[in-house]
């Protein structure tokens, strides 16, 4: 595993700011005031990003990089051209430092997780004042993370919608687990 470059670093900041806002600062922050206090780092293994505990990125230099297949929260992956992809496992993180997030009625929870995107009819709620093309998690009703996406448009405009009108584009879900099982942990 080795530290992310600049380049690296500016295309997984990006994306995770557009989920994250100014949280995102939380997420490398210190988890404690001692002076010699342990963090969260991005490290990168076959091409796949990973948020990790620097004590124990620091143990896994032991470990010979042929032999390592992942250590931490796989966050996504770097393409060949550089861009930066998130993954259904980064959930867990986007969740917890959310800043916009769509609430899904039950009726339309299981559409979503079968890889669609989310209608008006199907928005049980949503966050104020959220921009086109900005990146939410999707909620069930009861406040479980199913997935995330980018709106398709703003909440004022997307009141004005139809109930077929589509209201945020689906970039990943749960339901990725059971349908991309074979190449999801893949190593290649």
């Amino acid at each position: 595993m080795r530290p992310l470059t600049e380049t690296e670093t500016q295309a997984l900041f990006a994306k995770l700011a557009n989920y994250t806002g100014n949280s995102l600062k939380n997420l490398i922050a210190p988890l404690d005031d001692s002076p010699n206090g342990d963090r969260y780092v991005f490290r990168i293994q076959n091409s796949r990003c990973y948020y990790v505990r620097l004590s124990l990125a620091n143990l896994a230099t032991s470990i010979s990089r042929d032999k390592l297949l992942s250590l931490g929260t796989c966050l996504g992956k770097f393409t060949k051209t550089g861009k930066f992809r998130l993954h259904i496992t980064a959930l867990p993180i986007l969740a917890e430092h959310a800043r916009y997030k769509v609430w899904v009625k039950a009726n339309g929870e299981m559409p979503f997780l079968y890889g669609g995107h989310i209608v008006k009819a199907h928005v049980g709620r949503w966050s104020e004042d959220c921009a086109e093309h900005q990146g939410v998690v999707v909620y069930s009703m009861n406040d479980t993370p199913l997935g995330f996406g980018v709106t398709a448009r703003s909440t004022q405009e997307a009141r004005r919608l139809d109930p077929t009108g589509i209201t945020c584009f689906r970039q990943a879900d749960c339901g990725e687990y059971l349908r991309d099982e074979d190449s999801l942990f893949a190593t290649n």
